[in-house]
């Protein structure tokens, strides 16, 4: 499997026969393109840095064998398109371009008491690739590949090595970074890493890179 790592959260998996885009976002910048080139489309929650509506919303009303995958707080955007858009929730397990996907998570980490949380999935992609949105939550399940948030006001290093630590993956990848600059992307790696506080060391993949899963 080869993974593509677009602007902050969104990223692309391929393998042969099989393409997913997974939050896109309005920090990507090349939504369209993304979304033209996909048959399929996973969405972990609502917020804009995951979730361009309007980009979204465009590919869906021009294509209708795009199929979008997402909490119901964003399928119900979309009324009357149950052939396009399915609402899913932990627990939920579906196939998707050859891919075997299993959903975790439940709800955003808390930003502030005064923000409410929302609903926020976690998608582990043929049992080995997880992205967990905007959430700390554990999937209960082995995980090879974790694509591990690194900035954002809900982000703590503290809890991220936590997590990281919890999950336990065989590779660590860098994602929700835009909010870095490059000297906060190596401080970020230098915590989470065999010399200080993991047990792995974190990829930083740049912006329309891949790498080989």
């Amino acid at each position: 499997m080869e993974l593509t790592k677009h602007a902050h959260a969104c990223v692309t998996l391929d393998k042969p026969g099989g393409h997913l885009l997974v939050d896109p976002g309005t920090f990507a910048g090349n939504v369209a393109e993304l979304l033209a080139a996909a048959s399929t489309v996973l969405i972990t929650h609502e917020h804009f840095d995951h979730f361009d509506e309007a980009a979204v919303t465009a590919a869906l009303d021009a294509r209708p064998e795009l199929r979008v995958f997402a909490p119901s707080a964003v399928t119900s955007r979309w009324p009357g398109r149950e052939s396009q858009v399915t609402a899913v929730a932990p627990g939920d397990r579906f196939k998707a371009e050859g891919f075997e996907i299993a959903v975790f998570g439940g709800i955003h980490a808390l930003v502030h008491a005064d923000i409410p949380r929302i609903a926020n999935v976690g998608y582990l992609i043929d049992d080995a690739v997880y992205h967990p949105g905007d959430s700390y939550e554990v999937p209960p399940a082995a995980v090879h590949t974790l694509l591990v948030p690194t900035s954002g006001p809900w982000t703590k290093m503290a809890e991220t090595v936590d997590f990281v630590r919890a999950v336990r993956p065989e590779t660590l990848v860098q994602i929700h970074d835009i909010m870095l600059s490059e000297i906060g992307q190596q401080s970020a790696a230098m915590f989470l890493s065999p010399k200080m506080l993991t047990e792995v060391a974190l990829t930083i993949v740049p912006a329309g890179e891949s790498m080989s899963l």
